[in-house]
């Protein structure tokens, strides 16, 4: 084999489970020994109903492992020998009930077990049912090997085997080829900084209370993490919340938003787009008691001063980022956001209605509105991680356009 070649060296150990996209993996050996890579496979006993280890001991050159208690093996631990062989390990597919049994630690059989045993970076290719990609359950388990510095690489969208439309397609073999090639992964926004604001902010009442609002982080977390997948840097400037940082970005935790503003002008000259998903306080108390405040029979009033407006401010910079608002509205949803996007001359909003039944503040799910000077896209509502990926879809194109 040519030294030349980029894969030249590398051992890939492809782990096939089972799913109707395990047809293209047999192009996706193919693609990896064409790049200069040794190849072999692991099947579960689900792969081999799509397709058979015969077709897989040709294409790869070696014998196919499909038993986890294998007497051919090394001391009979197949498992242990493959762990130890492999320097990557690429599952494509990954099927919703293969991930979960990872994010979980079962190892009853051997493509699992092999997961576990290995200290090879792990990476899956999901492939699944759109719903069931979207469902609470994939998507908790899915942050749960992220956590594990397992990489995910898709799902795709597009039409799939059952008919419906939506994100659940494998990646493409020559789309995980090129994943193995280059270091990270390729994204449209390879070589761009992306700055995100999230979550809440609370501001000091007294040593004991503040004010704040129910924002959870969840969207802007979702959004973080589907900008990485994009290929940028991220900064996560981050209200107070109990989410886990999305894998490859880089946190900033602040609390009120004087301290939010103050973290985002120390990143945002050497940012290309930055996407306010913070419920920022619009008010503060103009002076937090030093000391808790008692309670009394008395009425209470707190004095209020307005907070800095951090969106407006980096909109207005000079040769500032390409910026994106978010405005949670309960009423003319539509009409408050685009006053909104032209009274901060933003390049783009997303506007949601938080009184809606299962959407926006506190919830998995959310729906959003997308508007530009001459244009919209009405996203339905969906878990807010497939959100994030749709809404970054679309400032992905119209930074384009504008740069």
């Amino acid at each position: 084999m040519p030294a030349s070649l980029p894969l030249t060296g590398r051992r890939v150990l492809v782990g096939i489970s089972g799913g109707i996209a395990a047809y293209k993996s047999a192009e996706l050996v193919r693609g990896l020994r064409r790049q200069g890579a040794e190849v072999r496979v692991v099947m579960s006993a689900g792969a081999q109903q799509f397709i058979t280890p015969l077709t897989l001991q040709a294409l790869s050159g070696h014998r196919v492992c499909t038993t986890l208690l294998d007497p051919e093996a090394e001391a009979a631990m197949g498992h242990i020998e493959l762990a130890r062989w492999a320097d990557t390990l690429l599952v494509a597919p990954a099927s919703a009930n293969f991930i979960a049994r990872l994010a979980h630690g079962f190892a009853d059989e051997l493509l699992a077990a092999v997961c576990l045993a290995t200290d090879a970076p792990v990476i899956l290719a999901p492939a699944m049912n759109q719903q069931m990609w979207a469902n609470p359950a994939t998507q908790d388990n899915c942050e749960l090997l992220r956590q594990r510095n397992i990489r995910l690489l898709g799902p795709a969208e597009g039409e799939q085997a059952c008919g419906e439309v939506g994100y659940g397609r494998m990646w493409e073999p020559d789309q995980l080829v090129d994943a193995l090639v280059s270091p990270q992964e390729r994204g449209p926004l390879q070589g761009r900084t992306l700055v995100v604001t999230a979550g809440p902010t609370r501001e000091a009442i007294d040593p004991v209370r503040y004010l704040t609002n129910r924002s959870s982080g969840k969207m802007g977390y979702a959004v973080a993490a589907a900008a990485a997948r994009a290929g940028a840097k991220v900064v996560l400037v981050s209200g107070p919340t109990i989410l886990p940082t999305p894998q490859g970005v880089q946190r900033i935790d602040v609390e009120s938003a004087h301290q939010m503003h103050q973290a985002v002008l120390e990143v945002v000259d050497h940012c290309d787009l930055f996407i306010a998903t913070a419920a920022v306080a619009d008010y503060r108390p103009v002076a937090a008691a030093e000391q808790k405040i008692k309670k009394s029979d008395a009425a209470l009033t707190l004095a209020l001063e307005p907070t800095k407006d951090i969106l407006a401010e980096v909109a207005a910079r000079p040769e500032g980022p390409f910026t994106v608002g978010f405005a949670a509205e309960t009423e003319d949803v539509e009409a408050y956001a685009r006053a909104k996007l032209e009274r901060k001359a933003l390049d783009m909003i997303a506007a949601n209605g938080v009184g809606q039944v299962g959407c926006g503040f506190d919830a998995d799910c959310n729906a959003l509105t997308v508007i530009w000077r001459d244009g919209r896209v009405v996203l339905p509502q969906t878990d807010k991680s497939s959100l994030a990926r749709q809404l970054m879809d679309i400032v992905i194109e119209r930074y384009h356009a504008k740069n």
